[in-house]
């Protein structure tokens, strides 16, 4: 049978154990990883470890699978906002998270739409069926303004400004890397500039209007069967508008996103003869993927390019 520790040594024990706990409990994302970051949902969790690096610990507000626009936080994420050192988010795109910041971070967050230019939805070349059930939950604005490389690049800077005021002494080593952030987004921008110049149709149907930068960026033209939030699902009014439109133009791809269902985008290409494909909006990553920003974006120029019989 084990003999019991000497008092001494239980005492010392508990001590060692308790100030673990507590270093622990103090370090979450913060003691011995520089700047902690909370971002709100994936894209500006990307750029916030791009440009932060070795220097910045981020946590992501919404989990792998989830819809962003849906984020209700719980009383740890509203924690988290309060013991961040910044707050990475976009007003209007996560009312829970607006709502938020304004309350326990007004002056350690930084609105990423301030950082570069937002558009009203016809300025990105938007256009959706008219149908009262289409609400747009973000104002006058599309929010959606990562999926063109070159404002992604414009809010890595941003993102870079606001991590020196936080870490003064690595302000060098944010402005290095948003500037090879921003040389990686050029490339990729000049990439669906050539892949997408020759194309047989320039008709982006998709399932709702979350590619209008894309469109206007690339001389696209895009029909959203819904509003700017993918839950607004269109009535029997807009539906036939939209088969009409397939039909007249000679749409033959219909584009449905990852992280809703796609029954409305395969019920419109059965009855116009269409396929569907897969372009994803980047609003946040599936359960288990090992896939970034850079990646998603390849894989949809390659749907992009098959479905408009670019050459």
């Amino acid at each position: 049978m084990r003999k019991p520790l000497p008092r001494l040594a239980v005492l010392s024990v508990a001590t060692a154990l308790t100030t673990a706990t507590l270093s622990a409990c103090g370090s979450a994302g913060a003691q011995g990883s520089g700047v902690n970051v909370v971002a709100s949902f994936y894209p500006l969790q990307f750029v916030s470890e791009q440009v932060g690096g070795e220097h910045v610990t981020v946590t992501n507000l919404t989990a792998a699978g989830a819809e962003p626009h849906d984020l209700e936080l719980k009383p740890r994420q509203v924690a988290d906002i309060t013991d961040a050192q910044l707050v990475v988010f976009l007003k209007g795109f996560q009312p829970a998270v607006d709502d938020a910041v304004k309350e326990q971070a007004p002056d350690t967050s930084l609105d990423v739409a301030k950082t570069t230019e937002l558009t009203k939805p016809e300025e990105g070349h938007e256009e959706h069926a008219e149908e009262g059930d289409h609400e747009h939950d973000h104002g006058d604005l599309d929010p959606h303004v990562w999926l063109d490389p070159t404002k992604l690049a414009e809010i890595a800077d941003g993102v870079a400004d606001r991590l020196a005021k936080a870490d003064p002494d690595h302000a060098e080593d944010f402005k290095a890397n948003a500037k090879s952030l921003g040389e990686k987004l050029t490339d990729l921008d000049s990439e669906y500039d050539d892949g997408l110049a020759k194309c047989d149709s320039r008709d982006l149907v998709t399932s709702h209007a979350a590619f209008g930068y894309l469109a206007a960026r690339y001389d696209l033209h895009q029909v959203a069967m819904s509003g700017l939030t993918p839950e607004s699902e269109p009535g029997s009014g807009a539906m036939k508008q939209i088969m009409d439109y397939v039909e007249e133009h000679g749409v033959t791809t219909i584009y449905y996103e990852t992280l809703v269902s796609p029954d409305v985008a395969e019920t419109i290409a059965d009855k116009t003869g269409a396929k569907t494909a897969v372009l994803d909006p980047i609003e946040g990553l599936q359960k288990g993927s090992e896939d970034d920003y850079f990646s998603i974006m390849e894989s949809n120029l390659s749907a992009l390019r098959e479905g408009l019989g670019c050459q």
